[in-house]
């Protein structure tokens, strides 16, 4: 399975706890693609005591899962992008939609 995961926002549970879906559809063998879009490219700056966010990501790019970032949301945050958030472009985003077996937004 593909599974497509969409993220929006920087609540740090609910970016934790897609991060952990996606870590564990991981090792299910399945293929994991992420895409961040507005908020959601500031992934990579969430700090919170009871969520590490960063640690999660982490584990998910160990474990083969894929990080793609708006380039207009990092422009627009001044940012040209890292290794959680690579720049990338609508047709990427398009790409994860058309081509997930399950697509989660959050």
């Amino acid at each position: 399975m593909t599974l497509g995961l969409i993220i929006t926002q920087t609540d740090p549970e609910t970016v934790f706890n897609a991060l952990r879906l996606a870590l564990y559809s991981l090792k299910q063998g399945d293929k994991v693609r992420i895409f961040l879009s507005g908020q959601g490219v500031e992934i990579d700056q969430i700090e919170d005591a009871k969520f590490d966010v960063k640690g999660a990501a982490k584990e998910v790019l160990d474990a083969g899962g894929e990080f793609l970032a708006c380039g207009v949301c990092l422009r627009l945050r001044n940012s040209e992008g890292s290794d959680v958030c690579p720049l990338s472009t609508l047709k990427d985003h398009y790409e994860i939609v058309r081509d997930s077996d399950r697509l989660v937004t959050l």
